[in-house]
């Protein structure tokens, strides 16, 4: 019996003394409000966000590993971009989601907020502009890593894709970096979507009266001669038009690295000023011809012998 009794008694210094200590502890927090409309944040409700906050960091991590297992890097990068987004969406909706099975009414907190919600959309709305273009460039597979771009009148090569800006390279070494919504609002010329070649052209113009046959000859041996202009697709000539004081003509031709194109425009124009000086072939520049005819001293005498005639 005096066992008994002390495990009984054991048992009560347990539950009134250590459970009942623990459950004070846990108890313990700050109220916000009043009545029906308060909300009271404990330590055990924090212990328990804290407590879903990480099982559910485990969850999501082991599900990007599992997508990602078998990604290439390029595609792995852009999932884990559009994973972060979908991550804090969910970490926002295990924190409500929790906090109501702990008895407290999430209603009276998102009313209350809402206000605040609404004035950060506004403040942040071209943000989230950014990164829906980034979910819709990473998803549709619009934009690669390498592609040669131009916006805004810039020519440059994508180097980094984010979720809400990508940056790029220009010709000339300097970085751009180009929010995302631009890509959705704006027109952006992507010159490397279907393949890597592109189609360059050189214009020049010719004196009047030149062998335009010879012309067109000597402007296709010149592109020949370049090793960056592919041979085939074959590069060809338009004569273009009868301008003001030369024969336009344009010698097209392809490339497979159009970042670089005007270096390769550069040497070609060289090697047609060489040709042509060699040919015989001249490069006008801008003139006009001004023609004077000459005419015939006005009679004045004539007229005043005649109102004299009058008179007498």
């Amino acid at each position: 019996m005096m066992i008994q009794e002390g495990t009984e008694k054991i048992k009560e210094i347990i539950e009134d003394d250590v459970w009942g200590t623990i459950k004070k502890f846990l108890d313990l927090g700050y109220q916000f409000g009043d009545g029906e409309k308060s909300i009271h944040i404990t330590v055990g409700l924090l212990l328990l966000l804290t407590l879903a906050f990480l099982l559910t960091s485990t969850v999501l991590q082991a599900i990007r590993r599992f997508f990602t297992r078998k990604m290439e890097a390029e595609d792995k990068l852009k999932f884990i971009s559009i994973f972060k987004f979908i991550k804090y969406l969910v970490y926002v909706v295990v924190i409500l989601f929790t906090m109501s099975a702990a008895g407290i009414n999430i209603t009276i907190l998102i009313t209350a907020s809402a206000a605040l919600f609404v004035g950060l959309g506004l403040a942040l709305q071209e943000i989230f502009q950014d990164i829906i273009g980034g979910v819709f460039i990473i998803v549709d597979k619009s934009l690669r890593v390498g592609d040669i771009i131009e916006i805004d009148n810039r020519v440059g090569k994508v180097f980094e894709i984010k979720l809400r800006t990508t940056r790029a390279i220009t010709r000339d070494d300097k970085v751009i970096i180009i929010p995302n919504h631009k890509f959705i609002s704006d027109i952006v010329y992507n010159y490397t979507q279907n393949h890597k070649t592109t189609r360059e052209l050189v214009r020049i113009g010719v004196a009047y009266g030149s062998d335009i046959e010879l012309v067109t000859k000597l402007l296709l041996e010149v592109v020949g001669t370049q090793r960056s202009i592919l041979k085939s697709p074959k590069p060809f000539v338009i004569f273009e038009d009868f301008g003001d004081s030369a024969l336009i003509f344009t010698v097209n031709f392809y490339l497979t690295d159009s970042f670089t194109d005007p270096k390769i425009k550069s040497e070609v124009r060289y090697k047609i000023d060489a040709t042509f000086r060699k040919n015989n072939i001249s490069i006008p520049f801008p003139q006009r011809d001004i023609h004077l005819y000459q005419q015939g001293p006005f009679q004045h005498s004539n007229v005043s012998n005649a109102e004299n005639n009058k008179k007498t």
